[in-house]
């Protein structure tokens, strides 16, 4: 059964993100992902992050892709696709899909294909109406033609509900997509094999199953999630990582194996149960409500991963043993509660994080300007 809760709340939370003025993006500062002369190099100890704004007034932004032309996409929930180029947010979106932006469904992951320079092809996740009074999630191909992007083929469809739909798309050194899918509020479906929620899937680009797949003729590559938002790979090991919302507290950080059951809703965080993996970390009773997940391939953080914290309002940092993947050496939250709840963080071409704010999501407090998109380094203190 699904809870009742959110049939009183998600409209609540649509209404108060919609609300208020119509705003215009606008860049703040266009050195976005340029190749510009680094920050001195801090060590571990004495590394601070630095945080710049670079664009205000996003709706509701969920993921941000750079290009390798320059270009640097961000989708925003009501079913926009915005590009930044030539130092400006164009006027006109990307791409605008026909979504459903019910609770926390609507526009949510991006990917740009690992040829993308010559396929134009991007990879979008988001929630639809299904013609039949329900909610439908989907992962489709776009294609970009033009500067602008349209709807080339929907490649997979899975259960949608208000809440719990993962939502995160992305190429894994392997050229395989991997999207994470959420249990959509019932509980169960993350223990049926026969259905995509709760789970994480992989897939060919062209949509079919790869022959390699743990199970054979299913996209599903591990089971057992409640509702992961974030696909993040070791940039030495490989390994994937995922963040992963708990019910309360019991929030995660998995290390993602091919065909293994991560528990849920049997085991919340680390139960010890030898049928199920646990979390490489997990929050106990604090909340961080994780998101999007990115790897530091430089600077004083070199192969330490990052996730974003919506409750948390914190940006998290996590050193992983280099002997062990499962084995987390140090964690600590930084950028607490100075710029409310944190998205998503990728690493820019210039080997700069960037994080987008979720303040206008209904579940915020938007301050002036929000929503953004921040530049975070690390100098020495």
């Amino acid at each position: 059964m699904r809870p009742l809760y959110p049939l009183i709340l998600f409209a609540l939370f649509t209404l108060a993100a919609c609300g208020g003025e119509e705003r215009e993006p606008a860049v703040i500062d266009d050195r976005i992902g340029g190749a510009e002369e680094p920050a001195p190099e801090a060590q571990p100890e004495d590394a601070v992050p630095v945080v710049e704004e670079v664009i205000t007034g996003l709706n509701t932004p969920w993921e941000v892709v750079f290009a390798p032309d320059g270009r640097v996409f961000i989708t925003e929930r009501p079913g926009r696709i915005l590009v930044v180029e030539s130092g400006a947010v164009r006027a006109e979106p990307y791409a605008e899909l026909d979504v459903d932006e019910v609770g926390e469904g609507g526009q949510l992951g991006l990917a740009l294909d690992p040829a993308f320079g010559e396929n134009g092809y991007l990879y979008t996740y988001y929630t639809a109406p299904d013609g039949e009074g329900g909610l439908v999630n989907r992962i489709s191909r776009l294609v970009d033609e033009g500067g602008s992007a349209t709807e080339d083929r929907v490649l997979l469809e899975a259960p949608a509900y208000s809440i719990h739909n993962g939502g995160r798309v992305a190429f894994g050194p392997d050229g395989k997509l991997y999207a994470t899918l959420g249990d959509v509020g019932e509980e169960g479906l993350a223990q049926e094999r026969d259905t995509l929620a709760g789970k994480i899937v992989r897939l060919n680009p062209d949509g079919s199953v790869p022959e390699d797949n743990p199970f054979p003729g299913s996209h599903v590559y591990n089971e057992g999630h409640r509702n992961p938002q974030g696909l993040a790979w070791h940039p030495e090991t490989g390994e994937l990582y995922a963040p992963e919302h708990g019910p309360t507290g019991h929030d995660e950080l998995n290390w993602i194996r091919p065909g293994e059951n991560y528990g849920w809703p049997e085991v919340a965080g680390a139960g010890g149960e030898p049928e199920y993996r646990d979390p490489v970390i997990e929050s106990g009773a604090e909340t961080w409500a994780p998101s999007g997940a990115a790897f530091a391939t430089g600077g004083p953080f070199a192969n330490n991963l990052f996730f974003t914290g919506l409750r948390g309002s914190a940006l998290y940092r996590v050193a992983l043993s280099a002997d062990d993947p499962s084995r987390v050496e140090e964690f600590e939250p930084l950028l607490e509660g100075e710029h409310g709840r944190l998205r998503t963080v990728v690493e820019g071409p210039d080997g700069a994080l960037y994080v987008l704010t979720s303040n206008t999501d209904g579940r915020g407090d938007p301050r002036e300007g929000d929503d953004r998109l921040l530049r975070v380094t690390f100098e020495d203190e």
